[in-house]
């Protein structure tokens, strides 16, 4: 397939230098389905991107599409900021009982407003809230979001600088393997916590990611998590784990944390929760942490109803048996087998990952840019990721067919070979 660059003057004209998507795949987007994209040319796609981890029941579901079409045309509530509305009731029972009961988590719902980042604020809000302390510790190569709150505790120093201001109260730690293995886990973390010399203020919380995304595809190990865990309870700091991405069965279980035996005092969720790409977020948390005052965290559009109706169906559809996360974790192993044959091709790539997430890097970080520049040529949306944009990044929707992901993982080795 050869594909010519749309005209794209409004776009170009009329738009902000900040879109960023659009240049990497230069393309007029008209249609999608399950895991394709037509553009208005005809030109189809399959899509390893998923709308960066926000459709991972795929374009248009078609049993998500039939109750919100239902909804709106009995004329739903679409707009209720937090007012109680029966889309609302039932989101909430649904994820109490396929969600939360089945997994013993006694977490408060918060709905904190439309967008991960939204997550994220009230989450730090909250827990230095209830600790009053201000300091929040987060890992190196993190992405949290870009409001002002979640970039203090990001890592990337690209979108840092976009604050403008100074960014604090965010103390940085080394990740899971961030020494290759050389220092043992927390050491420099905890010998900080110790030494009432060094100048780290005593944390609220910490947070993390159990797979970085946007950093890279970098993996922590589930004793790792675990220990964390066990520092922050010694220490009295809170856990916060940052699902968005990672969340909603894109590890496997619905929670990416459930493997590591852990129960954070805080989550955040949002990209799929929704089910079909609308936005909605929750922030969910142990009742204790629950003091808010009434209206002392809120927001216009945090009450999405046709969000509600249709991560209630996706729930119900996709949850209630188990079989999506087998599903996933047998794509999941579709997946590593291809990307080891590719790399016993191509000695200088590496992969890593879970579930339904994965990465390759090189050595050669401007090779993974070129591998997605070549897919898009091929019909095939792949992003990069890590500080360097040194990996090619896999994420595909969960409902993909083996016989779509066959396909793309054959694109990938091929895009692979012709950028060597």
């Amino acid at each position: 397939m050869t594909i010519t660059p749309p005209a794209l003057s409004v776009f170009e004209t009329l738009e902000s230098e900040v879109r960023s998507y659009c240049r990497g795949w230069p393309a007029v987007f008209d249609r999608a389905q399950g895991a394709r994209l037509t553009d208005e040319d005809g030109h189809t796609y399959l899509d390893f991107f998923a709308g960066a981890g926000s459709l991972n029941y795929g374009h248009n579901n078609p049993v998500l599409k039939r109750a919100l079409i239902d909804y709106i045309e009995r004329d739903g509530i679409t707009h209720g900021l937090d007012m109680a509305t029966t889309a609302k009731r039932a989101f909430l029972e649904t994820f109490q009982n396929v969600i939360l009961r089945p997994r013993d988590l006694p977490y408060k719902v918060m709905f904190p407003g439309p967008t991960g980042t939204n997550a994220v604020e009230s989450a730090l809000k909250l827990a230095r809230k209830v600790k009053g302390r201000e300091s929040v510790v987060s890992f190196t190569n993190a992405f949290h979001g870009m409001s002002l709150g979640s970039l203090a505790v990001t890592g990337n120093a690209f979108k840092r600088a976009g604050a403008g201001i100074p960014l604090v109260h965010g103390t940085p730690m080394p990740f899971d393997n961030y020494f290759d293995g050389t220092v043992p886990d927390f050491l420099w973390f905890e010998r900080l916590l110790e030494d009432q010399g060094s100048g780290l203020n005593k944390p609220a919380a910490v947070i993390v990611e159990t797979v970085q995304g946007e950093g890279g595809i970098n993996v922590a190990r589930a004793e790792w998590l675990r220990a964390l865990q066990e520092l922050c309870h010694r220490q009295d700091m809170l856990l916060i784990v940052d699902d968005i991405q990672m969340g909603c069965g894109r590890t496997g279980g619905f929670f990416s944390f459930e493997e590591a035996g852990i129960v954070p005092d805080i989550v955040t969720l949002s990209k799929s929760i929704s089910g079909y790409g609308m936005p909605m977020s929750l922030c969910l948390f142990k009742p204790e942490l629950d003091i808010w005052e009434p209206g002392e965290h809120n927001g216009t559009f945090r009450g999405n109803n046709p969000a509600f109706v249709t991560a209630a169906a996706a729930l119900d559809a996709y949850w209630a048996d188990g079989q999506m996360e087998k599903q996933t974790q047998a794509r999941g192993e579709q997946v590593e087998q291809a990307l080891l044959a590719i790399c016993a091709e191509e000695p200088t790539a590496h992969f890593r990952g879970r579930g339904l997430v994965w990465g390759m890097e090189f050595e050669d970080p401007a090779r993974a840019s070129a591998v997605c520049a070549r897919a898009f040529q091929l019909g095939l949306l792949l992003e990069t990721s890590g500080p360097k944009s040194e990996v090619a990044k896999l994420l595909p929707p969960l409902t993909i067919t083996t016989e779509e992901l066959d396909e793309g993982l054959r694109t990938l080795a091929r895009c692979v070979r012709e950028t060597a």
